[in-house]
């Protein structure tokens, strides 16, 4: 690492004055960097760009698909077959496993473009400080110590510490997942171990400017980075085995041995008779190994997996690597993020609080469709023209006045899109609840914008008495403007007892979690010398707003609850917001002391080893204000403990955790493509549901692959025993290699495909996860299944004897062969036979 990099690294220049981060990068606010100084550092630094690792070649992508225990064993069956010049049946396994490996192959052909997908974040060109000049420049050519300037709808190209901020705000949601803009503030004094969502004198690449301008000096570019540290950690990431190639692997193993042990048997059998030379000998144990094998095996699996994936399809999940449609069954633990997740990443008004008490609003999201209610202690609630209502309705006109943002449907369906500012977006929303037509104002005559010094923004339109002032803004500093407030349509004075009444109900609407804004006004409006003093105002009402959950993951939460599956929230949001979720989600008790217990910060997280960490993942069900490094950490803890985990997310924050969860679940509609490239699933209605009927078709098909494993075997078994039989009986040979095979892969695979697309069971989701290490055959199956072979083979041995019966002419003639090739028979036995 470079000098410079070794500056860059490991320093909270977020705690650190201005003028000291000029003083550390070398550089003056006046003129910024010399030419010379910036081609010096890019030399050491390199390019403000995210490092890439080469593709996968095509070929190692298809040579992943022959790694599995049970298609080796196929290769030496056709070996062994090739030997002893089988060469159709050599032919037919050969063909089995290149078909094999072309379907997986072809499922699974899109590249890894997780860090290209960083890389498309990076802002294309900057507004940059150059000797005393301001110039734009490709963001690849900034440096260390640059100085920029950054405008509402900029990307930001490079982690920066402000040096002047003006009313600037920043849409951080891809990076920390806070739901609205981040207030920044360039003379903030930050303790070193502040979180990255509450850096409010940086601001950080990849994310876009909501707001306000500034400018800033550059300490950190490239993989240097929080971007470029998520880059990093993506790129440290190896796949694993799915826990069905880990089964099918254990099955392989079993297989082996299974093999061997009957080479031995007929071996050692066929040499005490001594009727057979050596080579011959050895060669017939072979094939009965071979016989052994059911060919028919990988592909069958690989067929139900695609017609599986095909499935998930239809139901809104689009499975990206086939082993991870059944991953999706065993699936034991959901960790997901919250923002855009579990909730919508819309802001939504929920409460209202004026003179004549609360009220409700129903809705989610900016669709403007809900309705306004309003009730007095335990009495119903009664609904409420909001529109009619002296103060409700004079507050909502202001809050459409007082306003820049627009909402407009989007799309199919009821989806509605906010352009502006999200909270701004919710307050036209319950304004269009109400009746209010937002594109019905009028002009506008005087602004005084929002700033984060006064923490106020009012507007001055022309009424029929004269100019009105509309404000809104932080409720502890509107209500000091205040001097009465608006009752029942009509102004009274403003006393301390009323100021101490409405300070609690904002203190109260806060510990909810609820984004509160207070709304205040004056008529007429004067002015001094030209402009308007936002003073002597009359007080409305507060109105209290969140990013609500999603109306359908409630319903989610309790079937996860009901199949045994455990959800946790890992959120870059505040403790309070993400309690208050979990709490309408019944992920965590009512009561606050547990709530305290089950809720955890990323500073909580810095001081637990990895160790104790995963000693007390299971009792906290609620992670917040953490960084891209504790969600993984989080993720790679239950991992630790044999539970299979599914992490869903859509900012970048979220991606590796994702792309390190067994099963990585990406937003489709929402995502961000780093997180959609990095994960095994994406969901494209964004419906958190839709992770529960995946995870639901993915145990019907475990459940599809256990039946058809155990007819197959079954089978095998049975040919097996009738060719021991045969053998140490003295008999001629019942079956010839090919015929075994053509049962294995014709008669038999047919019967077994069907098995593979029964539909799910209705139960499915009341049982609880199957262990992680369960074989996919235990010992209770693996008895059945001999029994059910011992069944077959009792039935094929009196078949042939009835044929044979000492008559060597006879042995392989009759309606015997008829009944082995129908392989349905055994198909409906199975059926007949308890599981």
């Amino acid at each position: 690492m470079s000098d410079q990099q070794q500056r860059q690294a490991g320093t909270a220049w977020h705690a650190l004055s201005a003028e000291h981060v000029l003083g550390r990068q070398g550089v003056a606010s006046t003129t910024g960097l010399s030419g010379d100084e910036v081609q010096a550092r890019r030399s050491d630094v390199g390019p403000n760009a995210l490092a890439e690792e080469p593709p996968l070649p095509a070929w190692k992508r298809l040579a992943a698909q022959f790694q599995d225990l049970v298609i080796w064993i196929l290769i030496v069956a056709a070996i062994i077959s090739g030997l002893l010049e089988e060469w159709v049946e050599t032919a037919a396994i050969l063909a089995i496993v290149i078909v094999n490996g072309i379907i997986g192959y072809v499922q699974e052909a899109r590249a890894e473009r997780a860090l290209a997908s960083l890389q498309k974040l990076s802002a294309p060109l900057a507004k940059v400080l150059r000797g005393g000049q301001l110039v734009g420049v490709p963001a690849a050519d900034l440096v260390p110590g640059d100085i920029i300037e950054l405008e509402a709808g900029d990307n930001v190209p490079a982690d920066a510490r402000l040096l002047e901020a003006f009313s600037l705000r920043v849409q951080e949601a891809a990076l920390t997942g806070e739901s609205v803009p981040t207030e920044k503030e360039a003379e903030a004094v930050l303790a070193e171990a502040a979180p990255l969502g509450d850096r409010r004198t940086m601001v950080y690449s990849g994310t876009v400017v909501a707001a306000g301008h500034s400018t800033a000096v550059i300490v950190a570019t490239g993989m240097q980075t929080e971007l470029g540290h998520i880059a990093g950690m993506l790129s440290r990431w190896h796949p694993e085995v799915t826990p069905l190639q880990r089964r099918l692997s254990e099955l392989g193993r079993i297989l082996i041995v299974f093999c061997l042990a009957i080479v031995a048997i007929i071996f050692g059998l066929e040499s005490w008779r001594g009727e057979q030379d050596f080579f011959e000998l050895l060669l017939f144990s072979a094939s009965l190994a071979v016989a052994a094998v059911p060919e028919g095996l990988p592909a069958v699996v690989t067929l139900v997996l695609a017609i599986g994936l095909q499935r998930m399809v239809a139901r809104n999940a689009l499975v990206r690597k086939l082993p991870s449609v059944e991953t999706l069954g065993s699936v034991t633990v959901i960790c997901s993020d919250k923002t855009g997740t579990l909730t919508r990443n819309e802001m939504t008004v929920r409460e209202i609080e004026t003179a004549e008490g609360r009220v409700h609003v129903s809705g989610s999201g900016y669709a403007p469709h809900g309705e306004f209610t309003r009730s007095h202690g335990d009495a119903t609630a009664v609904p409420v023209d909001a529109k009619a209502d002296p103060d409700l309705g004079h507050l909502l006109t202001i809050a459409a006045w007082c306003n820049n943002a627009k909402v407009s449907p989007c799309g199919e369906g009821d989806a509605w899109e906010v352009v502006g500012d999200p909270t701004e977006g919710a307050l036209i929303s319950v304004a269009m609840k109400a009746g209010i037509d937002p594109g019905s104002r009028g002009k506008v005559a005087y602004e005084i914008p929002f700033d984060s010094e006064r923490k106020t923004m009012s507007v001055v339109v022309l009424g029929d008495g004269g100019p009105v002032m509309y404000t809104k803004g932080a409720p502890e500093v509107l209500l000091e403007k205040c001097v009465a407030e608006r009752r029942q349509g009509v102004v009274v004075p403003l006393d301390e007892q009323r100021r101490a009444v409405i300070r609690e109900i904002n203190a109260r609407m806060a510990a909810n979690a609820l984004r509160v804004l207070a709304f205040a006004s004056r008529e007429p409006a004067t002015e001094a010398e030209g402009e308007y003093a936002e003073r002597d105002l009359v007080f409305v009402g507060l109105v209290g707003m969140i990013d609500p959950p999603r109306d359908e993951v409630r319903a989610a939460m309790a079937t996860c609850r009901t199949a045994g599956i455990r959800p946790v929230m890992i959120t870059g949001d505040h403790p309070a917001t993400a309690r208050a979720i979990a709490r309408e989600l019944q992920m965590i008790d009512g009561s606050q002391a547990e709530a305290d217990e089950t809720v955890v910060t990323g500073e909580f997280l810095d001081k637990l080893s990895d160790e104790a960490l995963a000693a007390r993942v299971e009792s906290i069900a609620v992670y917040a204000r953490v960084s891209a490094e504790h969600k993984l950490r989080v993720v790679n803890a239950w991992r630790s403990r044999g539970d299979v985990v599914a992490m869903t997310g859509d900012g970048v924050n979220d991606a590796p955790a994702v792309k390190a969860a067994d099963i990585g679940i990406a937003m489709g509609i929402t995502g961000t493509d780093v997180t959609k490239e990095s994960s095994d699933m994406v969901l494209t209605d964004d419906n958190f549901a839709s992770i529960i009927t995946a995870v639901e078709e993915g145990r019907g098909i475990y459940d599809n692959i256990q039946k058809f494993i155990h007819y197959l075997l079954s089978c095998n078994a049975g040919e097996v025993l009738l060719m021991f039989v045969a053998a140490a009986a003295g008999w001629p040979p019942p079956l010839l290699a090919i015929q075994i095979l053509w049962i294995n892969l014709v008669t038999d695979g047919l019967p077994a495909l069907a098995l593979g697309m029964e539909t799910t069971e209705p139960d499915i989701m009341q049982r609880q996860p199957r262990p992680p290490r369960e074989p996919v055959i235990t010992l209770e199956r693996g008895l059945m299944i001999l029994s059910h072979g011992m069944l077959i083979a009792g039935v094929c041995v009196a078949a042939y004897w009835l044929a044979y019966r000492g008559n060597p002419d006879h042995a392989g003639a009759g309606p015997f062969h008829h009944l082995l090739r129908g392989g349905v028979f055994p198909a409906l036995l199975y059926h007949r036979l308890p599981q």
